[in-house]
């Protein structure tokens, strides 16, 4: 019967139906969708100064990480505070029905890549001239929670 119906309506209308089966399929599943990301493109300050930072918070949970930036002198804490919100702030819209304090969230994964590199010339002696690399980078957060890992596990247990 449905198959008859599904004749008759336009194509596009049957594909837009199908979307909206498909999202409330997703809705439908309740609690936790995964990790999410945030990331920071072509950032005008040097990779390897970001990482000194990145390396401190690899792996740790979210509200231990965000003390650590917190009071952390080096300005690349405040800019890998903000990436580290707005991961939160994602992971909040994707997981809306889930309560954020009941949630184990950790930093899953953090890198730093290097970037485009302005090429600049500084004067030297002589009539010679020293090339000068102003560096930048790219930064990708992804955060997960811990307790969405064990809930999986429990319910795909093989027979």
């Amino acid at each position: 019967m449905e198959a008859k119906e599904n004749k008759n309506i336009k194509k596009s209308v049957r594909i837009r139906l199908e979307k909206e089966a498909q999202k409330e399929a997703i809705k439908s599943i309740s609690g936790r969708q995964g990790a999410v990301a945030a990331s920071l493109r072509n950032f005008p300050s040097a990779p390897r100064k970001m990482r000194l930072v990145a390396d401190m918070i690899r792996g740790q949970r979210v509200s231990v990480a965000l003390n650590v930036l917190k009071f952390d002198a080096k300005f690349a804490s405040s800019i890998l505070e903000k990436v580290l919100l707005s991961a939160i702030a994602n992971w909040q819209l994707k997981n809306e029905d889930v309560n954020i304090e009941e949630a184990d969230l950790y930093i899953k994964e953090i890198y730093v890549d290097s970037a485009r590199m302005l090429k600049r010339l500084r004067t030297a002696p002589q009539g010679r001239a020293h090339r000068i690399r102003k560096r930048s980078h790219h930064l990708a957060m992804t955060v997960d929670d811990r307790n969405a890992k064990v809930e999986n596990d429990n319910g795909m247990q093989k027979d």
